[in-house]
């Protein structure tokens, strides 16, 4: 998979993906993630990708035109399967749509800023908005971050486990069981009995039932066939 993410501010993002999983599923070759600086796109003379928005208001809207030189530019090298815009108001990321979107080969990541970007950049460029949330930040970095995380780790071969991802919180509609490791006994903590007793069965039925009543506390509304 490649991820090509346009930003104004691609700093932000150097640390993340220079880190753990990220960094050794890229010197794997297995993911490729571009972070491009949108001001090497502009046209105007001092490199902005912003101005003042038409009709008034607080506020700075991003400009089409180096977005648009960005995405044409990439375009040219290679086919993008989806050019995603990271929006407050875009399609919620859940596990479900993470697992569609993992057998994508190369996609555009857009981070907006400031009071969002022109309205014909969605309109004519972009073809599936995402959210991480109801509620705004300073920009589209972290989304595009979180985003490309998600799903990065569902490649084959990121994981040192390949089923590692698929015991994950929702994988299976349900908030993963608690996890213990060692010691096994912590002061007055122990860890529950039927974990060290070696019986498959028995461990699979601990943890089914901790997801079940962890999920009715935490996450109702995913079960929705329970009465």
């Amino acid at each position: 998979m490649r991820i090509d993410i346009l930003s104004a501010l691609p700093r932000l993002l150097d640390s993340y993906f220079n880190e753990s999983i990220l960094r050794r599923a890229q010197q794997k070759g297995l993911a490729e993630v571009h972070v491009h600086d949108l001001r090497d796109f502009s046209e105007d003379k001092h490199r902005r990708v912003d101005d003042y928005p038409f009709g008034g208001g607080a506020g700075m809207v991003m400009s089409v035109q180096p977005i648009h030189k960005a995405i044409t530019a990439l375009k040219s090298e290679r086919h993008y399967d989806e050019v995603i815009y990271m929006s407050p108001d875009g399609e919620l990321l859940d596990q479900p749509l993470v697992n569609r979107m993992s057998s994508l080969r190369n996609i555009i990541i857009l981070c907006g800023h400031y009071k969002g970007v022109d309205e014909r950049v969605r309109e004519h460029l972009v073809t599936r908005e995402v959210s991480i949330g109801d509620y705004v930040l300073s920009g589209g970095e972290l989304p595009a971050a979180v985003l490309s995380d998600a799903l990065i780790r569902l490649l084959p071969g990121v994981l040192g486990d390949e089923t590692s991802a698929l015991s994950d919180s929702f994988q299976d509609g349900l908030v993963a069981p608690p996890a213990y490791t060692r010691p096994e006994q912590y002061g007055d903590w122990q860890v529950p009995g039927v974990l060290l007793s070696g019986h498959e069965a028995r461990i699979h039925e601990w943890r089914l039932q901790q997801s079940l009543e962890r999920t009715r506390q935490r996450r109702p509304g995913m079960l929705k066939d329970e009465k």
